[in-house]
């Protein structure tokens, strides 16, 4: 496998006039990476894929794709692309635009191609002008990952799709994953990056606000964990403990919310007499949408 990374970014600045689109942009992606692209409508997600496909060109700084440059056709023949907004000539069929792309990337596996009309129910010999919203987008996965490409770059990928092909979708990026491919995975469907991705880069107004494992985000997402106990608690005996941000009580259950590691939680607990101590799920896309929100 290639030392260089599949997507690296120094300092990559684009503006139109005086919007400054995005602002100084390192990123680096390592090979088989299933990497999350996050952020906000306008926060120049699209325009960071435009300019690693050599669509733009940076005001400054610099990218590099598999080693090179996105406009190298040899390069783009490795490229997986689904955009965000698929244009495609009403009168082609799904298979017209397979062809089409198979000659750009030097051919492709037709069993394989095969495999991957069958898997998203699509008919080849269909024009796309009379398919849905949803089969359009269809035609486009198959078309991205028609030749077997050693990145894909996937601007929301799953609009439209109803959630037995969502999921369809993810088994199929984990599987070309596995197989050593990476994925740069623009989405705004957070439980499907959370899924998916190995690490996420949150974009605000062109700035990244963080890089970081879905792992760490987990546990800087707050937990929501109820203590039952055996005769009515004080809820105020556990308000003053570390990483506690609120309590309340309910018959006998102090319910809590949490921040960070719940390891002060557990041992203010032990002084009391737990029957039954219920945790629920990581609330994972509260720490999205605050970075969303709140640049640091």
């Amino acid at each position: 496998m290639p030392d260089h990374p599949a997507i690296l970014t120094e300092a990559l600045t684009k503006r139109f006039g005086s919007l400054l689109a995005l602002d100084r942009l390192d990123l680096r992606v390592a090979r088989g990476e299933v990497f999350g692209y996050l952020g906000p409508n306008g926060a120049g997600k699209t325009t960071t894929i435009r300019l690693l496909l050599d669509f733009l060109r940076p005001t400054s700084g610099r990218c590099q794709v598999l080693g090179g440059s996105g406009g190298d056709p040899a390069v783009r023949a490795g490229i997986g692309y689904l955009p965000a907004e698929l244009r495609i000539d009403p009168r082609y069929t799904t298979g017209d635009l397979l062809a089409f792309y198979g000659k750009l990337h030097g051919g492709y596996d037709r069993a394989h191609v095969d495999g991957l009309l069958e898997r998203f129910d699509l008919d080849p010999g269909r024009p796309t002008g009379q398919l849905s919203t949803g089969n359009r987008r269809k035609a486009g996965i198959v078309a991205a990952f028609a030749h077997r490409p050693d990145l894909l770059i996937l601007d929301e990928p799953t609009s439209g799709l109803d959630p037995l092909l969502q999921h369809e979708f993810q088994r199929l990026v984990r599987e070309t994953a596995d197989g050593g491919a990476t994925v740069l995975l623009s989405s705004h469907v957070l439980p499907e990056v959370e899924l998916l991705a190995d690490r996420v880069a949150i974009l605000r107004t062109g700035r990244v606000v963080t890089v970081a494992s879905v792992d760490e985000l987990r546990r800087r997402a707050r937990q929501r964990i109820d203590l039952s106990f055996a005769t009515p608690p004080d809820p105020a005996a556990f308000r003053s403990v570390p990483g506690v941000v609120e309590a309340s009580a309910v018959d006998t259950t102090v319910r809590l919310v949490v921040e960070g590691s719940a390891a002060h939680v557990v041992r203010a607990a032990a002084a009391h007499e737990v029957v039954r101590i219920t945790t629920h799920d990581t609330d994972l896309e509260q720490v999205f949408l605050g970075y969303y929100r709140d640049a640091s």
